[in-house]
């Protein structure tokens, strides 16, 4: 795997452009900047930005070979007390008790819109003027054309879920709709093989517009959103048991990065070789967290082989072959053996939603992002950071073009039950802060995950749905005796 070092000065990019460095640079050279005047960063362990819980009695990680994982397990006192940062998008008013009619059959389409992930240029803070979600019947446009509406998750129809112990929400290229199926924009032409009507020419919904998935102890949903023409997001969520007998579920969340090429099939691989890698860990009585860490490497390693593809060219003849390969974010959830464990690279997030909501919720991760490179390094007060324009760039993905892979893992322990959101920025750009997503999570959230999921999609959808949002809920229990189970 080939991978750029990091830059000895400790900054990936310049403090004034975020144009990337590389080893060894005195000056940007885009725009003259003197990183010599810039403190440099020093080194962090993986935390998250707050504790679960303060005090839990912690669980010591196996024996392992030294050097077989980069991090440790992580104590309260090792936390620093700071909130997600950045300024709250408005949210709006969201029902948590309906109405829904049910769980849509597990992996069945509906049609959507969306919007790309992160991208390692600068985004800005998306728009967060509230759009009603339209009726599935598309209104024609001055010129002519049917304008296709996304749909709501929440009006989904109940079907019992198929009895499989793994779902990957990694499909590939979605099936030309039936010849005989009905326009869902003009609702009079027919849908020819290739997937066009052959009355108004519009091009009916993908399967990967929406997806939702639903096992025992885990759900997901991911949708387009209503500003982009495809989905850039992607999914896996699975079951598992440990050498003991006892359960663990995963959930992995990737976004693909939109300025990149080909960022749906980065994150469908990601997802894809991310949840297969924990699967074959965990029933081998790998530590979850050890576990977690190699199934970020190996998800690195399936975007990189991305642009290694027969066709791309060498790089003896193209020295740029990967200045814009395939790129994505990840993040991911184990619970398992009465731990809970993240792991990411990016800006998507995961969140700690007690089932008391009387007790603090938590951020459990920290982005890779400009504002939080700008932060670390002592150039901007966290509120200078965030507002500006370029706050929400990222600096970590996984791709043949990023600096060296710096997978982040983290371990708890909750003293009570709860439930763990794994969500792109889609979702979490309209619920920022631990508090706002703890008020959106509806309250019986460990016990209707799926519903639950659901209703976050519609949430963003409400506030605008700028992006694509994918959202993953594992419930945490804790047992009569302390101990946890999915």
């Amino acid at each position: 795997m080939s991978q750029k070092p990091k830059p000895s000065h400790g900054l990936a990019a310049c403090p004034g452009c975020a144009e990337p460095l590389d080893s060894g640079d005195r000056f940007c050279g885009a725009c003259g900047y003197d990183l010599s005047a810039a403190p440099a960063a020093e080194a962090e362990p993986d935390r998250p930005t707050v504790a679960i819980v303060t005090p839990v009695t912690w669980p010591d990680a196996p024996p392992r070979e030294p050097g077989s994982l980069s991090t440790m397990t992580q104590h309260p006192g090792d936390l620093p007390g700071t909130d997600s940062g950045g300024h709250d998008l408005p949210t709006m008013e969201v029902r948590t008790d309906g109405p829904v009619t049910g769980t849509p059959v597990t992996g069945s389409p509906a049609p959507g819109t969306a919007a790309p992930g992160g991208a390692p240029a600068p985004s800005g803070t998306p728009a967060p003027a509230p759009q009603p979600v339209s009726p599935s019947l598309g209104s024609p446009t001055p010129d002519g054309d049917f304008e296709l509406a996304a749909p709501d998750p929440r009006a989904a129809v109940r079907a019992d879920p198929a009895p499989a112990v793994a779902a990957a929400a990694t499909p590939a290229a979605a099936p030309a709709a039936p010849a005989a199926a009905l326009c869902v924009a003009c609702r009079a032409g027919r849908v020819d093989t290739d997937g066009y009507c052959e009355n108004c020419g519009h091009a009916q919904p993908r399967e990967r517009d929406h997806m939702e998935r639903e096992l025992a102890g885990v759900a997901a949903v991911s949708d387009r959103g209503l500003r982009h023409h495809r989905n850039e997001d992607a999914f896996a969520v699975s079951a598992t048991t440990l050498p003991d007998g006892s359960p663990a579920t995963l959930a992995i969340v990737c976004d693909g990065v939109s300025s990149a090429t080909r960022p749906d099939e980065a994150s469908a691989a990601a997802a894809e070789a991310a949840g297969a890698s924990l699967l074959a860990a965990l029933p081998r009585g790998t530590h979850p967290q050890q576990a977690m860490h190699e199934a970020i490497v190996a998800a690195a390693e399936a975007v990189n082989s991305l642009a290694e593809e027969p066709g791309q060219g060498g790089s003896e003849h193209d020295p740029h072959r990967h200045r814009n390969a395939p790129a994505c974010t990840i993040v991911g959830s184990v619970v398992a053996a009465g731990l809970l464990v993240v792991g990411w690279v990016g800006d998507s997030r995961a969140y700690w939603v007690p089932d008391d909501r009387s007790a603090p919720p938590a951020r459990l991760t920290e982005d890779d992002s400009w504002a939080a490179q700008m932060v670390a390094a002592g150039l901007m007060s966290e509120a200078e950071a965030y507002a500006d324009e370029r706050a929400h760039a990222i600096t970590g993905w996984l791709g043949a073009d990023s600096y060296e892979l710096d997978p982040h893992t983290a371990a708890f322990k909750p003293d009570r039950s709860g439930v763990v959101v794994v969500c792109t920025d889609g979702l979490w750009n309209y619920a920022e802060a631990a508090e706002d997503m703890a008020r959106v999570v509806p309250a019986d959230a460990a016990d209707r995950p799926l519903h639950s999921a659901q209703v976050l999609v519609g949430h963003a959808l409400d506030g605008g749905g700028h992006d694509n949002i994918t959202v993953a809920l594992v419930p945490f229990t804790v047992g009569p005796q302390g101990a946890g189970s999915a």
